[in-house]
Protein backbone atom coordinates (compact mmCIF):
# COMPACT_ATOMS: atom_id res chain seq x y z
CA UNK A 1 0.00 0.00 0.00
CA UNK A 2 1.35 3.49 -1.20
CA UNK A 3 1.13 6.75 0.51
CA UNK A 4 -1.80 7.43 -2.11
CA UNK A 5 -3.83 4.78 -0.99
CA UNK A 6 -3.18 5.35 2.82
CA UNK A 7 -4.42 9.14 2.03
CA UNK A 8 -7.52 8.22 0.58
CA UNK A 9 -8.26 5.65 3.06
CA UNK A 10 -7.69 8.38 5.81
CA UNK A 11 -9.76 10.50 3.86
CA UNK A 12 -12.60 8.28 3.48
CA UNK A 13 -12.09 7.22 7.27
CA UNK A 14 -12.51 10.80 8.10
CA UNK A 15 -15.62 11.46 6.41
CA UNK A 16 -17.60 8.48 8.04
CA UNK A 17 -16.65 9.13 11.07
CA UNK A 18 -16.61 12.70 11.76
CA UNK A 19 -19.13 13.70 8.75
CA UNK A 20 -21.75 11.33 8.05
CA UNK A 21 -25.02 10.90 10.57
CA UNK A 22 -26.67 7.93 9.22
CA UNK A 23 -27.14 5.48 11.89
CA UNK A 24 -27.88 1.17 10.67
CA UNK A 25 -28.73 -1.88 11.92
CA UNK A 26 -25.82 -4.58 12.27
CA UNK A 27 -22.62 -2.30 11.98
CA UNK A 28 -21.67 1.02 13.05
CA UNK A 29 -20.66 3.34 10.29
CA UNK A 30 -18.54 5.65 12.75
CA UNK A 31 -16.61 2.56 13.60
CA UNK A 32 -15.52 1.55 10.09
CA UNK A 33 -14.87 5.40 9.88
CA UNK A 34 -12.16 4.50 12.81
CA UNK A 35 -11.19 1.80 11.47
CA UNK A 36 -10.56 3.41 8.28
CA UNK A 37 -8.77 6.15 9.70
CA UNK A 38 -5.84 3.48 11.96
CA UNK A 39 -5.44 1.29 8.89
CA UNK A 40 -4.45 4.09 6.54
CA UNK A 41 -2.23 5.77 8.90
CA UNK A 42 -0.23 2.27 9.18
CA UNK A 43 0.01 2.16 6.04
CA UNK A 44 1.13 5.63 5.28
CA UNK A 45 3.90 4.80 8.60
CA UNK A 46 4.75 1.77 7.13
CA UNK A 47 5.32 2.85 3.38
CA UNK A 48 7.33 6.05 4.98
CA UNK A 49 9.26 3.39 6.78
CA UNK A 50 10.08 1.45 3.69
CA UNK A 51 11.02 3.98 1.44
CA UNK A 52 13.60 5.13 3.86
CA UNK A 53 15.03 2.09 3.94
CA UNK A 54 15.23 1.55 0.01
CA UNK A 55 17.68 4.20 -0.05
CA UNK A 56 14.72 7.21 -1.36
CA UNK A 57 15.85 9.28 1.62
CA UNK A 58 19.00 9.98 3.19
CA UNK A 59 20.33 6.30 1.81
CA UNK A 60 24.20 6.30 0.55
CA UNK A 61 25.20 6.61 -2.60
CA UNK A 62 26.60 3.97 -5.03
CA UNK A 63 29.44 4.45 -7.52
CA UNK A 64 29.81 2.13 -10.69
CA UNK A 65 33.68 2.19 -11.87
CA UNK A 66 34.21 0.89 -15.17
CA UNK A 67 37.85 0.31 -16.25
CA UNK A 68 39.23 -0.22 -19.67
CA UNK A 69 41.43 -2.85 -20.79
Amino acid sequence: MGIGVSLVLIAAGAVLAFAVSATGHGFNIHTIGIILLVVGAIGAVLSMVFWSSWGGVGGERRTTVVEDR
